[in-house]
């Protein structure tokens, strides 16, 4: 009869096999990012940030990624929507500066499946178009079942040199995001699992471009996306004040997955 190795880690379904542990596991990708800042309301976004946590400016990041070369997906390639928010985790052990997730839209199942339960990322399903581009014009929409729920659209200025293409590696080189890894209980209210996740990643800047951006958020209904509307619709609730920073980078993203570790 099947039983689970302990010094493995495993997907469901487990019964299958999994894959011995490593905590070195680098997981590396080429990366195309378009992020795009704005200012809203601090009373508004703070209804998203759950207790324990400290808002640090009342400020939306939504970033854009084309993922390519991935060595664990055997040089495949996925996109991908963060949205996150700069934070202070206050615990009794931890202390840190990250970006707390909101929700990450992916355009495939894997990497959706290894972020949720592995390291607490609140990953879901949507089509992600690759950037269009005409230079110096960049564009993608975010749509689910051909309902389009945000565009960004980015007009690049000119790349970034010298000491500021320096502050920016130097940024995006170790950056902590932080999720929330949720398991419901089964036929019960509450959570099986409920805690707070570190998982470290960065990205090794090659270049960069400043420029003007805009992004829209577009309500959806029941009918559009019956899984999906409220969370859509409470981030189009959040107003726009003005975009702080517009960046597209070129690089090479490493993600330390098997690194993550519970924060208390």
């Amino acid at each position: 009869m099947f039983r689970p190795r302990n010094d493995f880690t495993y997907l469901m379904p487990v019964h299958f096999g999994g894959g011995k542990f490593d905590a070195g596991t680098l997981i590396t990708q080429r990366s195309t990012a378009l992020t795009l800042t704005y200012e809203t309301e601090r009373d508004l976004l703070e209804n998203y940030i759950p207790e324990g946590f400290e808002l640090l400016a009342p400020e939306v990041q939504v970033s854009f990624n084309r993922f390519t070369e991935i060595n664990w997906m055997q040089g495949g390639q996925y996109n991908l929507i963060n949205v996150a928010a700069p934070v202070r985790f206050h615990g009794t052990k931890d202390r840190l500066d990250g970006a707390y997730t909101l929700v990450v839209w992916e355009n495939k199942t894997a990497p959706i499946l290894g972020g949720r339960e592995q390291t607490g990322i609140p990953k879901i399903y949507a089509d992600i178009e690759d950037l269009h581009i005409v230079r110096p014009h960049y564009a993608t929409t975010v749509s689910y079942e051909g309902n389009t729920f945000l565009t960004l659209d980015f007009e690049a200025a000119g790349p970034i040199t010298g000491e500021d293409l320096d502050a920016v590696k130097s940024q995006m080189a170790s950056m902590n995001t932080l999720g929330w890894r949720y398991i419901p209980k089964v036929g019960a209210p509450g959570a099986e699992l409920s805690q707070f996740v570190l998982y470290p990643q960065g990205m090794e800047v090659e270049s960069a471009q400043a420029g003007t951006g805009t992004l829209r958020w577009t309500e959806q209904t029941p009918m559009q996306n019956p899984a999906q509307y409220y969370i859509i619709n409470s981030l189009a609730a959040l107003p726009i004040k003005r975009v702080t920073q517009a960046l597209l980078t070129e690089g090479t993203a490493v993600l330390r997955a098997m690194g993550a570790r519970v924060i208390e």
